[in-house]
Order: C-alpha cells, then structure tokens, then sequence
C-alpha cells in the first residue's frame, strides 16, 4: 500500500479541515499519481474535496463513524464505499481484488486525513510526500517521516528538484518502508 501527502517544515498537513496551501504542481503531482488507483480517505477529506464529491477517474473508499453517512457520487458516476471501520476497509479491498483485480501494493493509496494517515501509514511500503520549505498554521500533521529514518523503519530514497510556486518552494519525495 501506499500513501500520498503534502507537509510543511513541520510536517504540518491541514488546518481547520483545508490544506495548508494550494499549490497546482502538487495537485498536478497528486493526480497522476492516483488516476486510476482505489483512494482511503476519511469523510472529512472526502468532503473538502471540490463540490465535497469523490475524485473522478479513481475508486473511493470513505472512512466514517456515521453509519447513516451517505456520500455523493464523483462526476464520472462513481460511488464511493463507505466503512465504518478498518475491518470494513480490509473486506472492501479484498472484494475489490477478488472482483477486480487490484493489487494492494500498486493501486492502492492512502490520502488523508490525519486519522486514516495513522491508521494505515504502518502497512504503507512508500510514502510519496510534497516537501514545504515553510512552516504553516496546523492543527493537522503526518508522521514525521526523517524522524523514522533516523531510528531506521523507512527511507528516503528520491528527491525532486526544488519547484516554486506562489512564492513557495517545495519537492517531490518518495520514501520506503525498510
């Protein structure tokens, strides 16, 4: 499995349910990599999506607590699948590789938020992560990837050149699970 994130300095990842910055080489850069995959989000991620609608051209599963919590359909028709829990997560995908072929390891991504971050970033093997080279405002963060380097469970293993937008410099990075 993977997972897919955009941090600041401090590993910031949101505020008050918004990301920290829109900056469109990142969302370029986000959506080829997950056109095409099964996206695990949590219902607020899903509903700071535009329109608060799942993402075209990808399969959705939506983690909630709401058991009445009825999602929209993505643009293209696609409608997400709601679980209530991690076990309901595990038998959506195991349907969705029996009935679909999946494989968890390619075409499956993480993307938010925080709670469903913590949930699955143990069974990622590689994290794509867009680097800040600013601090924000946060009340949201992702693990702190180098502090897990440094005690040798993950790895970075590529780095972007440095892209600027908006006054904002920022790379593209991969890190591995050891």
């Amino acid at each position: 499995m993977k997972c897919i994130v955009i941090v600041d300095k401090d590993w910031g990842i949101g505020k008050e349910g918004n990301l920290l910055v829109h900056l469109p080489g990142d969302l370029q850069y986000f959506k080829e990599k997950t056109l095409g995959k099964v996206l695990i989000i949590g219902r607020k991620t899903l509903e700071s999506l535009p329109g608060g609608r799942p993402l075209s051209g990808r399969k959705t599963i939506v983690l909630t607590g709401n058991p009445l919590y009825e999602p929209s359909t993505a643009r293209d028709g696609t409608q997400p699948i709601v679980c209530h829990s991690r076990a309901d997560i595990e038998d959506a995908l195991n349907r969705l590789r029996n009935e679909q072929g999946i494989d968890i390891n390619e075409d499956v991504i993480v993307a938010g938020g925080e709670t469903v971050y913590e949930m699955f970033l143990p069974q990622c093997d590689e994290m794509l992560v867009t680097r800040i080279d600013r601090s924000f405002d946060a009340d949201r963060h992702f693990a702190n990837l180098d502090s897990l380097a440094a005690a040798g469970s993950v790895r970075l293993v590529w780095e972007s050149e440095q892209h600027e937008e908006n006054g904002i410099t920022y790379k593209f990075t991969r890190y591995e699970r050891i």
